[in-house]
């Protein structure tokens, strides 16, 4: 994204309505009317958390298999024009460096989003759980009291 582009996208948000997102409260009924639904919900469903884990995971098998394949001939090379004497084997070893920090880098971040959106997946699955199982107690626990009142 070029930096002009970024600029046209901050100052047409910042003119948008600004009351549109609202925390820790239901929406009123003017929000609930535009467009047919509720204005700023995020929703996420387990087919999209499925597909960010997998791309990282394909990302991080990738790399992982052929992010690494000019380093031998690279440090050959680096080794070779430095022993004789040109300039240009430090900086192919500069670069080699740099690239397998970069490499190692992308390849944690890409472990670290698989793995977070697996965690994620299963916490939600849990807290699930947890509402169903809370919600259904009370129900009971509401119907008891019905059971004892008489009317």
């Amino acid at each position: 994204m070029a930096w002009d582009e970024w600029e046209k996208l901050k100052s047409s948000a910042a003119g948008q309505d600004s009351e549109r997102m609202r925390l820790n409260r239901l929406p009123d009924a003017r929000e609930e009317n535009r467009g047919g639904g509720t204005a700023g919900d995020l929703a996420v469903d387990d087919q999209d958390l499925a597909a960010v884990g997998n791309s990282a995971f394909k990302l991080f098998e990738g790399l992982g298999k052929h992010g690494r394949d000019a380093w031998s001939s690279s440090q050959t090379a680096a080794k070779d024009l430095t022993s004789q004497e040109f300039e240009l084997g430090g900086a192919l070893q500069v670069v080699q460096d740099r690239w397998e920090k970069s490499l190692k880098t992308l390849l944690d971040a890409c472990a670290h989003i698989s793995n977070h959106m697996d965690f994620t997946k299963n916490a939600h699955a849990g807290d699930e759980y947890f509402i169903a199982t809370t919600v259904s107690s009370i129900a009971t626990l509401g119907k008891g009291f019905d059971e004892g009142v008489k009317r």
